[in-house]
């Protein structure tokens, strides 16, 4: 059973308190990302969470990290586009010297100038090291492009504005943006709920909300990217709109995207590399965001192929809209009811799974509601949603020697 408790500063808690395990891990979501970079500034969030570990509370860079080993902890931080994360892996006896550490990180960061020069060099040679990942490379130009900015910005921001970040810009968004309203502490395993709801209402007790407003979206990409890249290689990226989490049809929309894709059975795998021999990767996914979501597919083939490949792409795309074979309804649920069971046995994994789901749908589904959900997938729900949600339009980008021709509907 999950336990909800939102305390008075708006964070909220959920909380599986798991029987049989023996170990105990939490998510903290901070409602800070990219997407609140100031222009000029983009990377800010990014160097704000590298930055939120060298040192914090009553101890120093390497006391810090050292306090976290020294209690067995598997530990990590993240930034995406609306919150940055730290999770937090450990034995139970652990646990409150743990959260004590992460209260530190969230709220009593150093910040100290003298480590802000390294951290820059680091995100500097990450972006530097993008040279060498053009499919990377292509997808994050895609993305620019397909979703409006702030929302299609790349994390790492530029070298030229890594460079522009000065310390009092980190202090600065860190008063404003990093607070208990819209925060959500996601736990599974072994601990005593009333404790952990105790001991974080202790911690967090001073933590107070500021108001903020999200940044206002832009549209400024282009539907047709094409990068020049001497090279023996051509990778292509299509993406598309698709239907959020939480509104009608979504999981028939998620359906269609395991009918195409998540295995060598599935439709793209199949036709255009087991068939043809036309790509030695292809794969397409299903990538939700808050209030709307998109699919994204990759292709990488050699230069000689790549047009056959985009055009077999894209009409394998526009080909869903005519329906699915029930052998492949068939495959997706018993695929996606492995996926859940599975996932139900980390630990690590139900406590993102609670995040993902409150964050989308601000409730937290049981097992059985979900399997119930997969399981009431109908082939001809799927086709009539396909028919009247066809894939599309398309935004492509190509990165090669060449330019392709782009397929027109």
């Amino acid at each position: 059973m999950v336990f909800i408790h939102r305390f008075d500063n708006g964070l909220i808690l959920l909380a599986d308190s798991v029987d049989w395990a023996e170990s105990v891990s939490y998510v903290f979501s901070i409602p800070f990302g990219s997407v609140f970079d100031p222009v000029g500034l983009e990377g800010l969030a990014t160097l704000v969470c590298e930055m939120i570990s060298r040192g914090a509370g009553g101890r120093g860079n390497r006391e810090f990290l050292e306090a976290f080993e020294n209690l067995g902890c598997v530990f990590a931080e993240s930034v995406g586009l609306f919150d940055t994360c730290f999770c937090v892996s450990m034995l139970p006896e652990n646990l409150f010297s743990a959260i004590e550490l992460t209260a530190d990180q969230v709220l009593r960061p150093h910040f100290e100038e003298r480590y802000l020069e390294p951290v820059k060099q680091k995100f500097i040679q990450e972006i530097h090291s993008l040279d060498d990942e053009p499919s990377r490379r292509m997808m994050l130009e895609l993305q620019r492009n397909f979703l409006p900015d702030p929302l299609g910005r790349s994390g790492l921001g530029t070298v030229k504005t890594v460079n522009n970040i000065a310390i009092e810009d980190i202090r600065r968004v860190h008063n404003l943006l990093f607070q208990p309203d819209g925060a959500v502490f996601s736990i599974a395993g072994k601990f005593d709920f009333d404790q952990v709801c105790n001991k974080i209402g202790e911690l967090f007790a001073n933590w107070q909300p500021n108001s903020f407003v999200l940044p206002q979206e832009r549209i400024i990409g282009k539907t047709e990217i094409y990068i020049a890249e001497d090279s023996e290689q051509t990778h292509i990226g299509v993406a598309y709109p698709s239907i959020p989490i939480g509104q009608r049809d979504y999981k028939l929309a998620l359906c269609s995207v395991g009918v195409i894709s998540g295995g060598s059975s599935c439709r793209l795998f199949r036709e255009l590399r087991e068939n043809r021999g036309l790509c030695y990767s292809v794969a397409a996914s299903y990538v939700a965001l808050r209030n709307r979501a998109n699919v994204y597919c990759y292709c990488g083939t050699s230069t000689d192929k790549a047009q056959e490949a985009l055009d077999v792409l894209i009409a394998e795309l526009e080909r869903l809209r005519y329906g699915v074979g029930q052998d492949e309804i068939n495959r997706y649920k018993i695929c996606s009811r492995s996926e859940l069971v599975i996932g139900q046995e980390s630990i690590g994994e139900r406590c993102g799974d609670m995040l993902f789901e409150w964050q989308h749908l601000k409730h937290i589904r049981s097992l059985s509601e979900i399997e119930s959900s997969i399981n009431s997938l109908t082939k001809s729900d799927v086709d009539a949603f396909l028919a009247s949600n066809p894939a599309g339009p398309f935004h492509i980008a190509v990165l090669g020697p060449k330019p392709l021709k782009i397929p027109k509907p």
